[in-house]
């Protein structure tokens, strides 16, 4: 493209669209109406079938031009704020600074909005309606949201790809794990060519080699022909402090990367002492299935058009992640637990159907809460989900990290997986919905106010940890205003500071030093309201009286 055509091309328009917006921006440009700005354009730009949307600096909207001063410092500025405050991220494709007898013009080429994936500027859809800036209409925002309902990236022919760029050892591979999975069609297989064979387990259509085909049985090289997608998960070994100690890449075939990748974990063996008996119990600190079920998830849900890799994080501190990019379509993943079923739509229709046919998947959707129940039954913490920045990282706990909370809460009959759930997150001091308060406090399994909650009295006896509890409860008021009493009574005139010395180590865990020091602050005031002890200078005092 050449940007002095592009720029008299768009000066031609007798008026401004919604994929054109002309600004005067003579020395800046307000970084918050940018952001509005590159949402309503990138919006707008996928919902006309568009690449791109254009943004020109330095022009007013009757198309003169009075050039614009602002540098490229500032311009590297404006980058970063978009990177930062939208979602999905993403960036100017291309800027140039064209000059003009008038003085320079900015020329901003934008990215249309991913198929399925409308772009937000500090999480609020914006729009256009013609040349006005506008919220986002509704029926706009599920026309681009549903695109992805109606498209399947993982479907789609590969056209010049043949039989030559399938692995045939994957290929045998994979017809020894369709036969476990049709165990009676096992002699008709056999006698099934290599084309017919992919076209029944769904990973080719009439012949024609699909993405899925690629990903699941290509060979390493075959990467390119999926191009801009990546068919590649990344395995990381972390040390306790976080810094990296070794990697390697696994390319496809992933019917059979899986396993190479499996291996690779250290899965060592972890002892504790479960339950009352004397004798230790010895398991693996990451159960094989949730290693398979995490790594296959990744592929099955992965979104391949945003040209991201999946990455396995081993940590010698005793955790496992896996990650993968794209929205996790269902609503949260409490959801998935609780109703334990499947979901009606998925992201790859035809990646999971070719992978339920080779047995690396099921779709009962009895997965994740299979994980959490593996947890829970090891009385290690539930898995940690983590769906923000357009992916999905989930976490796996290899260790004990409180042995008489996690094990003796799991072992309390009368606690539903849901709540244990909840209480997990009390455990990890997460926050919790009202909805979540409303429940663990009806049931009187939590204490304390906003956000600082702890688990009650009832759970910490049934756990033993009845000091852990006193501990978070922290001492009552009437008991602090005793301690200031006796202390100004024994010592005579004493700095508040000396008083915070005092008291802090008493005050509840669950409390900042901020919140420990206004508690502290607000006995002091209740007793001098009382009239039971005044301030002389910076000192308090005890009345004598007292």
């Amino acid at each position: 493209m050449n940007p002095q055509s592009k720029l008299e091309e768009l000066l031609k328009l007798e008026v401004e669209n919604e994929i054109v917006e002309f600004k005067e921006a003579k020395t800046q440009f307000d970084k918050d109406k940018l952001g509005k700005y590159f949402s309503a354009l990138t919006n707008e730009a996928n919902l006309k079938g568009r690449d791109s949307a254009w943004l020109i600096l330095g022009v007013k909207d009757t198309r003169k031009i009075v050039g614009t001063k602002i540098t490229d410092k500032q311009l590297n500025e404006y980058k970063q704020e978009i990177s930062k405050h939208t979602s999905p991220k993403c960036n100017f494709l291309q800027d140039h600074r064209i000059s003009t007898s008038n003085g320079e013009v900015i020329l901003l080429e934008l990215p249309a909005a991913s198929k399925g994936y409308p772009v937000s500027w500090k999480g609020h859809w914006y729009g256009r309606d013609g040349e006005s800036l506008v919220a986002l209409h509704d029926f706009e925002y599920e026309r681009i949201k549903r695109q992805l309902d109606t498209e399947d990236w993982s479907a789609d022919i590969v056209s010049s790809a043949t039989l030559d760029d399938l692995s045939p050892e994957a290929i045998a591979f994979a017809r020894i794990q369709f036969k476990e999975k049709h165990p009676r069609l096992k002699d008709e297989i056999d006698r099934w060519s290599d084309s017919v064979f992919l076209d029944k387990a769904k990973l080719t259509i009439k012949g024609k080699i699909t993405n899925t085909a690629i990903l699941l049985l290509g060979k390493s090289e075959s990467e390119h022909l999926i191009s801009p997608a990546v068919a590649r998960i990344t395995w990381i070994l972390k040390d306790r402090d976080n810094v990296e100690k070794d990697y390697e890449h696994f390319y496809c075939p992933f019917v059979t990367a899986v396993e190479k990748v499996s291996a690779k974990i250290r899965n060592l063996k972890y002892r504790y002492i479960a339950g009352n008996t004397l004798f230790p119990e010895e398991v693996d600190q990451y159960d094989p299935y949730i290693i398979r079920e995490a790594l296959n998830n990744c592929i099955a849900h992965q979104d391949y058009t945003m040209g991201g890799k999946i990455v396995v994080v081993e940590s010698e501190d005793g955790w496992l992640s896996f990650t993968n990019v794209g929205k996790f379509i269902p609503n949260s993943v409490e959801e998935v637990v609780i109703q334990d079923s499947p979901e009606p739509t998925y992201r790859n229709s035809f990646l999971v159907t070719a992978m339920v046919n080779l047995n690396m998947i099921d779709t009962i959707g009895s997965g994740i809460k299979k994980m959490f129940n593996i947890q829970r039954h090891k009385f290690f913490p539930l898995p940690d989900y983590d769906l923000s920045d357009e992916r999905v990282k989930a976490v796996f706990f290899g260790k004990l990290i409180d042995v008489n909370y996690a094990k003796k809460l799991a072992e309390l009959p009368e606690l539903s997986l849901e709540e244990i759930m909840l209480l997990d997150k009390v455990a990890k001091q997460k926050s919790l919905s009202s909805e979540a308060i409303q429940i663990l406090r009806s049931k009187r399994l939590i204490e304390g106010r906003r956000p600082n909650y702890h688990i009650s009295s009832d759970i910490a006896k049934a756990t033993n940890q009845e000091d852990d509890y006193i501990k978070l409860r922290g001492i009552e008021n009437a008991y602090i205003q005793k301690i200031i009493i006796d202390y100004l009574s024994k010592f005579g005139g004493t700095l508040r500071k000396d008083l915070e010395v005092l008291l802090m180590p008493k005050l509840s865990e669950g409390l900042s030093d901020i919140q420990k020091r206004d508690k502290i602050k607000n006995q002091l005031q209740e007793l001098k309201r009382k009239k039971v002890i005044y301030v002389e200078g910076k000192e308090w005092r005890l009345v004598k009286s007292q």
